[in-house]
Order: structure tokens, then sequence, then C-alpha cells
């Protein structure tokens, strides 16, 4: 046997086992999670530390992925999300390492998949276009005229100018930057945009040869396949062909200050918007190793004691604060790093008031640890703890993903998977350490009061940074290409041309693995739901595996709404939960919710009914808990529905800021969904409501709303109104739903039912109360970034017309085919695309962090005329048909299965509908293609929305917006 297995651990609070192999000859660890689970899993990893910010360690995971060994083609990576039934696929770079994750149902294409990415990781081409393409280039503005200006261009350039444009990205570098003076994080690992253009193609292969190593490795997999069969494939594809090194790769710890340091830096703020309470002030600790089981535990416990919720003491102090706006995003603790970090503090401060929130947070520690805290508050803390750990997550990345990165740092650092997993342990010896009194006082003073190593920063508002960054871009551009001879401007010229050779010709890809449609599995996996009637209430209860936790939710028909209480209602959804109740103030009614539950939400869904085609809405007020807790998360539920308090004007302030704030720091990661629901607003009543409610115009009223509301009076009213549209709410149609694999559900239908039984009063159906504009779209909304994310929208069948099945495949043949060569290879973009929204009625072209505006809108209209005057081949269609079949197929949580589908359910999408849509995806031809094509695009109004800098949009002759 190539492996020999070290341990094997049975999790009992995962029903999960742990599985740890290590390679005989080359010491490569193999952790293999064996579950249940069909949705298998892949990593591989290496500890990569880079020394300066170049970014080498993320160029070199682009890099890697554009053409191995044995796959050596130009884009296997991108081509391989066409050619299989994934539910993830990615590459992460991490401050001090690198990932290469994926998963799959399908035992075929998993194994399809693994060979690719190891012969990427291992044995990749590293060709020098790739280099250039994907990290960082000269050309020509003119590309064949050596006399226009010099300019940048890359992929990775060009996604970390997007993402350092956001103050959120700008405040974690600086944080790691001056807390780290002298190891791996005081660098950049993604690039800095000043650093990345000194990287070059001989440090990249150098970087690879020295990371990227079978003895500096670890593989994780997880799900129901067989861990011998998966080494079978390491040992033949990859670790037979390398023997042992030894590496020393080890992050120091560390020197620590001997007296707090001091720090002042600036983040670029657009010309037009004021300067006033736009400082962020944040404290920073450093701690221990992240390898340290126990002690990251405590600083956990000592972390959500101060600040896991309103109630806990230094965020209340920080909310209620008026020396800022709101709690800084980086509240709480840090352990992405091989030493975690504590940091507090606030956005929206004056700098002058440094000082003064230094002194707020100190002062707060020194009064939790003289007052000491109530062994109740703790253990509502080891209870969040307990219950994070037990739920199944199958958001943004699948479940055993989310296992596999919890035990990914610790291992390469030199600590134990299974202590990162199984906390059982560990939670038992905390509840005996917290009976001390002196538990948190102790930690307080240890880890904070008394720990010197401590980071004051300050980082102030510029309205001309960002113009000092263009001018020096420009300047040491101009300044090379003064010096360039005729010799290295033919170079220059001549390399573009190659790189957009290689770039249009078509690859040989025969050599590429690809599941067929005989592997497509014959249906949709649709959990069964019914609803019963219990003591007189409609009730969905779904027995499926949660782990040890209850999901219940009050299902509320949207009864019809004035358009003003239509805009109300997402500021009801953001508030509701974190007010007070009845008797009890918001802290106290938080401080009761988070010791007995994981929180509650409310949230309103909106889609057209496939029934009547008519739009409606649901609103629900959901919670989850540990099953133990499922009376009391009934309760709650009840008492937040009816007797949520709306007289606490200052806290409902506080809460409209916090908003404000998160709305804005999420336009840079999301720009292009901005855009695009921009660019489709006028299509369909539903875009305009999501335009109004929560696009960038949603944005824009709700900057405007939140200032109005400073006036005590303003806000008074607007509570007042808050408090009348749940009312409206508490009289309308309404059914309850529970999920858990460990409540016995029947009995406990007869609590819930009694407990949220209450009079429905109003009968009357939603009604789309606003009015539409028909106007044509050409607009630019303003932000602070230096790159663009473009949308192009036109109106199209909605999810129930014959054409939807058609025109979803067609969003995906376009990217593959033509978009993401045109915007991500040539021109330069993160991202680009296409993508059909079958509820609103709208296919929508996009750019993601892009350097370009008008080439990219006049890509989208190239797009659609390659699609009609292109010969097609019919396995272009096999690989967009697999691209949406792997979406539809891909699984939540199984409590989110059955949520979603009772949700699906109310607005006409039943399982005969979605099996049938997916029945017709399969049908769909290439003459189906070039049809919907002529007949929504060809001659039809496009509506465009931009988001931008200012000055782009304006030369491009948008109507610019801003959301001031």
């Amino acid at each position: 046997m190539s492996f020999t297995q070290l341990k094997s651990t049975y999790i009992d609070s995962l029903n999960v086992t742990l599985e740890e192999y290590v390679h005989n000859e080359t010491k490569a660890k193999h952790f293999h999670i064996a579950s249940e689970d069909t949705n298998n899993t892949f990593l591989v990893g290496f500890l990569t530390v880079p020394q300066d910010s170049t970014g080498v360690a993320h160029i070199l995971e682009h890099t890697a992925l554009c053409g191995s060994k044995n796959y050596p083609v130009r884009d296997p990576f991108f081509m391989m999300i066409r050619r299989s039934l994934n539910t993830f696929m990615n590459a992460f770079t991490s401050s001090d390492w690198t990932a290469y994750p994926f998963s799959s149902q399908n035992e075929k294409d998993f194994y399809n998949l693994m060979n690719i990415y190891l012969d990427a990781a291992f044995f990749p081409n590293l060709n020098y276009y790739d280099f250039l393409q994907e990290g960082h280039r000269f050309e020509f503005e003119e590309p064949n005229n050596p006399e226009s200006p010099l300019v940048y261009k890359g992929v990775v350039f060009n996604e970390m100018k997007g993402a350092m444009s956001s103050p959120i990205s700008l405040l974690y570098q600086e944080i790691s930057t001056n807390l780290f003076p002298t190891v791996t994080y005081h660098h950049n690992s993604g690039g800095d945009p000043k650093n990345i253009p000194d990287l070059t193609h001989d440090a990249l292969k150098a970087f690879h040869a020295k990371h990227y190593h079978p003895s500096n490795s670890v593989i994780m997999t997880y799900g129901n396949l067989d861990p011998k069969e998966h080494q079978k494939v390491f040992e033949e594809r990859v670790l037979s062909h390398f023997s042992e090194e030894k590496f020393d790769f080890a992050v120091p710890d560390e020197h620590r200050f001997s007296a707090p340091k001091y720090v002042t830096s600036y983040y670029p703020l657009p010309k037009e918007e004021c300067m006033e309470k736009k400082t962020h002030v944040i404290n920073a600790w450093l701690l221990g190793p992240i390898y340290d089981t126990y002690d990251v535990m405590r600083a956990r416990i000592l972390s959500g004691v101060l600040l896991d919720n309103s109630s806990s003491p230094l965020r209340l102090a920080l909310e209620s604060s008026d020396l800022g706006v709101a709690p800084s995003t980086f509240c709480g603790l840090e352990d992405s790093t091989k030493e975690i970090f504590f940091s507090a503090g606030l956005e929206g401060a004056e700098a002058e008031d440094a000082a003064k929130v230094d002194e707020l947070i100190v002062s707060t520690l020194l009064k939790v640890r003289d007052e000491s805290v109530d062994v109740s508050v703790v253990e509502s803390v080891l209870h969040q703890i307990e219950l994070s750990a037990r739920e199944i997550t199958e958001g943004r990345m699948p479940y055993g993903l989310n296992l596999i990165l919890q035990c990914l740092a610790p291992v390469l650092h030199g600590g134990e998977a299974v202590d990162a997993l199984a906390i059982d342990n560990v939670l038992l010896t905390m509840r005996e350490e917290i009976k001390d009194p002196k538990f948190i006082p102790n930690l307080i003073d240890r880890l904070l009061i008394n720990n010197p190593h401590k980071l004051c920063l300050t980082v102030k508002p510029s309205h001309t940074l960002a113009d000092e960054l263009v001018a020096d871009e420009k300047a040491r551009l101009g300044a090379i290409q003064a010096e360039l001879t005729d010799e290295e401007k033919a170079k220059i010229i001549a390399e573009a041309a190659e790189l957009k050779r290689r770039q249009d010709e078509t690859d040989d890809i025969s050599c590429l693995p690809m599941v067929t449609r005989e592997d497509i599995p014959e249906t949709l996996a649709i959990p069964h739901v019914e609803a019963s009637t219990v003591n007189g209430q409609t009730i969905y209860t779904g027995s499926v595996n949660t782990n040890g936790m209850i999901y219940q939710s009050l299902l509320v028909k949207l009864p019809a709404l004035t358009e003003a209480e239509s805009r109300l209602l997402p500021y009801l959804n953001s508030i509701l939960t974190d007010v007070g109740c009845g008797q009890l103030s918001y802290t106290e009614q938080q401080a009761r919710i988070y010791a007995v539950t994981g929180g509650l939400s409310a949230a309103t869904v909106y889609q057209t009914d496939r029934k009547d085609g008519q739009l409606k809405g649901l609103w629900t007020l959901s919670g989850k808990a540990l099953a133990s807790n499922s009376t009391h998360l009934s309760d709650l539920l009840k008492e937040t529905f009816f007797n949520a308090r709306f007289d606490e004007i200052k806290r409902i302030q506080e809460l409209l800021s916090q908003l404000k704030l998160s709305r804005e720091e999420g336009i840079v990661s999301n720009g292009h969904m901005y855009a695009m629901g921009a660019a489709s607003q006028n299509l369909s009543e539903i875009n305009y409501l999501s335009e109004e409610l929560g696009g960038m115009r949603g944005i824009q009223q709700g900057n405007q709303l939140t200032n109005r509301l400073k006036d005590v009076a303003a806000c008074e009213a607007f509570a007042a109104d808050l408090k009348a549209l749940l009312e409206k709410l508490q009289a309308a149609e309404y059914e309850l739903m529970a999920v858990s694999s460990v409540v016995e559900l029947p009995s406990f239908s007869d609590y819930f039912t009694r407990t949220l039984s209450h009079e429905v009063r109003d009968h009357a159906p939603y009604q789309f109360p606003f009015a539409v504009p028909t106007d044509a779209l050409n607009i630019g909304w303003a932000i602070n970034a230096p790159v663009h994310y473009c949308g192009k929208s036109y109106r199209a069948a909605t999810s129930g017309d014959a054409d939807a099945p058609a025109l979803t495949i067609l969003a995906g043949f376009l990217r593959n085919g033509y978009l993401h060569r045109a915007i991500r290879e040539q021109g330069g973009a993160y991202g680009g695309g296409a993508n059909y929204n079958p509820r609103g009625g709208a296919f929508n072209f996009f750019s993601y962090r892009d350097p370009r505006l008008t080439e990219t809108l006049q890509d989208f209209d190239a797009a659609i005329d390659w699609m009609l005057n292109t010969k097609h081949d019919q396995l272009a269609l096999e690989e967009a048909v697999l691209g949406v079949i792997s979406g539809i197929d891909k699984p939540a949580s199984p409590a989110a299965e059955y949520q979603q589908t009772v949700i699906a359910n109310y607005f006409g999408n039943t399982p005969d509908v979605r099996e049938a849509f997916r029945a017709n995806v399969l049908k769909v031809t290439l003459d189906d293609l070039k049809a919907v094509t002529e007949k929504y695009f060809v001659g039809q109004r496009a509506d465009i929305a931009v988001l931008g800098p200012k000055e782009a949009l304006e030369k491009a002759d948008l109507k610019v917006y801003t959301l001031a």
C-alpha cells in the first residue's frame, strides 16, 4: 500500500469519520472525512508564503489552471466547468496557503475533475503567454502604435485593482501589514497593483518549484466514495513521480511589540462625497497560534462575550457611541493566519477622535473585567459555538468543503485536523473552566489589557488618493516607455499579437474528459412536501437530516400594500429582530434570543405566480435552534411577531446607519449583480421592484432616508409606520413550517400551531403598487472603484414560456463560446458572461472588475453576431446543457431543500413544473438557440447600466447617478 493509515476518529456531533493517512514515500498527507453525503469534495492545498506583494501565489493559482502536462490545452479549468456536472469548482489564494477544491455528485465526474486538478497543481505548463494573460503585461493603448500610451493589462492586475478599491479590503490589508511587520502576512498575498508588475515569469516558475511539492501538500476529501480509490489515483497520477523532500516553510511567530503601535493611513473617497464621519478606527491585538485548540476556543469565547450581539458589552458600547456610525466590519476574531488576532473599532468616525475610540474600547474591557460576567452569558456563547458547529450549511460552498476548510489552516501549520472538527471535548473542558468567575477577567487581562502587541489604526478618507494612484501609474508607465528601445517596443507589439492569436485559436480539447447526457440523473431530487392541518392551522413538517437542529418559519402571504409600505418592508425586515420585545429592551431581547437559538430573521420573497402570472409575495419570519430548544424558538417567534417594540428610537437610528454601511460596502464585491439589476429594472414589474427596494436605486433612497431620520421626530414617525406595517402582516393569511430530524414533529406541531395561532382579518392579495417607467436606460452609477461593472439587458420570455429553456442554455453558450474569451482573456476583466432571469423576463450581459467600458458593451453586441453568423458544433451545445443541469441539480442542505420546495410550491413552481423545465432543457437544439437570439435581440431594445468611476461614465455619455 502506498499510504499508511494513522488514525480514524468518529465525530458524533457531525456524524462523520475523520481518517488520516500519510503517503509512505513523499510524506504527503491525506485526510478523508467519510460521510453518507453523495456530494463528494476534493481539495489539494499547499503552504505558500510570499515574501513580497507581487501576488506571486495568486497569479500562480490562476496560471496553474491554464494547461498542464496531460491536458495541454489553454484553459482546462474553464473548459471543465462546461464539461462536468460539478457542484463547485474554484481555487483559493489565502494569506499563507493556496488550495484547489471541487465537488461533484457524480462519481465519474469526480474522478475526471480529480485528474485535472492533480495535473494542474503538480505538473502545470506555466506558459509565458498565460502568465501575461493572467498576471500582467505591457500593451500600447493602440495595440500597433508604439507612440500611443503604454498601459498595464492582466486579469489578476485588474482583479486586485477592483478588490483594493474597497475600503474594507484596504482596511484588512493595513491591519495585516502593521500587526505582522516581519512575517508573510505583512505582504498582500493577492498582489498590490503597485507591485504586481514587478513579478517575472521566472519568479513565478521558481515559486511553483519551491512550494508545489507533495511533501508540502495536504490532500483532503469528503463524501461517500472510498478513500482507497482516491489514493490509487493520487499514487498513479502524481505521487509515484516524487520522493520526499524536506521543506521549512513554517511561518515564524511574529516578534512581539513592547508597546502599542499607532498607524495612520488613507483610502480613496470620491470627490463628491463629504469627508465627515468617514474615518475607520481599529484596535487589534495579536494572540496565539491557530493550532492551540484550547486557547483558540478561549479566544472565541472571549470574542463572543464581548461582541456576539447587541447585548454584548463591547458591541453595545460601539453601537451606542456617538464617536462613530457603526461597529467596524472587523470586530471579532480573525483566524485565517497562523497566529490569530482580535480586533474592534468603529466605522464612520472622525480622525481626531481616534484616541477617544481607543479609550472607549479599553474602558469597556476594564469595566467587563472588573464587574465580571455572569456565567449564563458565557454559556450562551458556548451554545452559539456548538450550534454553529452542528449546522449543515450549503451556501456559497458545499458542506464538505466548509468542513475541510475548518481544518486546512491548522493542519498546514502543524496542528491536528481532528481538533478543528471534533470540538465536543473542548466544549466539555470549557464548560468546567467557565465556572471560575475569573475566567473572562483573566482572559481580558492576558489577551488584551496586558498584551503590548496592539495596533491602533486610523484609516482616513482622501479626495486626492485615487488621482494620485492613477498619476503614479501613468508616471511609472511613462518613464518605462521613455526608455524603451525600438526592439523592446516591437517585442511588446509582437507579444500582444501572439497572445491574441493564442486566444483566438481553437484548441484540440479531445484530451479532456467529459461526462455526457447518459451520466445525467433522470430525475431531479426534490423532497416530498405535504401540508397538514393542526389546531386549524396549515403546517409543513419536514423530517430530514438536520444534525440536531430545528428550523421554524412563519409564512405570511403578503397582503395588498401601498407603494410606501412596499418601500418600508425591507427596513422592517432588517430592524424587526434587533429591537426590544414586550417589556424587554433590545439588549435584553438580544441576550434572550442568543441564549436559546441561532437567531431570528425576517425576509420577503417576490415571484410571479406560474398559475396566473400575477406578482405575489411571501413574508417570512424564521429561526433556528438546537432541537432541545424547539419550544423556546416558537415562543420567540411569537413574541417577535406580536410584541416587537418600535419606541427605541436611538436603536432604530443605529440599525439604519449599520444597514447603510453594509449595503454600500457590498457594492464592489457584487457590482455585476447591481449592474444587471439596474439595466433590467424597466423590463418587468419584479425587476423594477427589486431595483427600487434592493438595487442601486434602493441603496440611494436608503442613504437619503437614513440622513433624514437623524431627526428624532422624523424617526418616530418612521417607527410608527413600521409598527402599522407589522400589524398589517399580523392580519394576513399565514402558514407554518418546521424542519428537523430530531424533534418529534407530529407532537411538536401541536405546540407550534397553538403558540403561533392568530386571527386572519385581511384576505386582500398583494398587487403591484408601482408604475414601471417605459424609458430605455443608458445610465451609470458612480462608485469608488477604478474598474467597471457593465450590464446590458434585453426583454425576454418569463419562466413559464416555451422559450425559457433555450434562453437558459443560451446564456452559458454565449459565455463559453465568446464572452469569456472576449471579456476576460482579451479584455482583462476578472469575469464576464450572460445571465437569463426567467422570473424577471430579462436576458443580461455583464462584466466584473473590468478595465474597459465601451469596448465591453461592443463585445456584448459582437456575441450576438457570433451566435447568429457562426457555424456551431453539437459539443458546444452539450457543454452548455451540462452547465445548466449542474446548476439545477446542485444540492442545498437537507433543511434548505425542504424550505425552498415549500416556497417554490407557493408560487406554482411545483415538482412537476421543475421536472418539466429540466426535461425541456435537455431537448434544446442549436436551431432553438439561434431562434431565440433572433427573436429577443435582433432589432430589439437594449438597456444599459454601468457601475464605475464617474469620469469614465461621463466620457461614455451615460446618464450618471450617485449614491449621495
